[in-house]
């Protein structure tokens, strides 16, 4: 970048323009190249992009459908299966601490347990999480 400015200067403008005119040009590029890169390396990165349950072949629909539980609760259910804490369901699911032990109570009144290593032990007798 500074090579095309003293390029520029030397060849066109070399009297013409004050310092403040090449590091203003400067200022206004690198700019725009941050705002670029942050766009770029946002865009992947959007809250409503977070991956959704896959359909399992050997999951029990019908179970899930008597028992209630909706895909948000059961992407939670999933999260607790595999050890995560409510912050890093939280994380991962980008929703609020509070959402996740909303959803969490919920399950646990719709499995009729008390603690997450019973709602995990029910719904894998249940068919519901592999």
């Amino acid at each position: 970048m500074i090579f095309v400015l003293k390029l520029v200067e030397y060849r066109y403008w070399a009297r013409d323009f004050g310092m403040e005119v090449y590091v203003g040009v400067v200022a206004v590029l690198f700019t725009a190249l941050g705002i670029w890169v942050g766009w770029k390396l946002l865009q992947d990165k959007q809250p409503g992009s977070a991956p959704a349950v896959q359909p399992d072949v050997t999951r029990n629909e019908t179970a899930l459908r008597e028992l209630g539980i909706s895909p948000r609760e059961l992407e939670v259910l999933e999260l607790m299966a595999q050890g995560c804490s409510n912050q890093e369901i939280a994380d991962r699911l980008f929703i609020s601490l509070p959402t996740v032990k909303s959803h969490s109570s919920s399950l646990f009144g719709k499995l009729d347990v008390s603690r997450r290593t019973q709602a995990v032990h029910k719904a894998k007798e249940a068919g519901i999480i592999t």
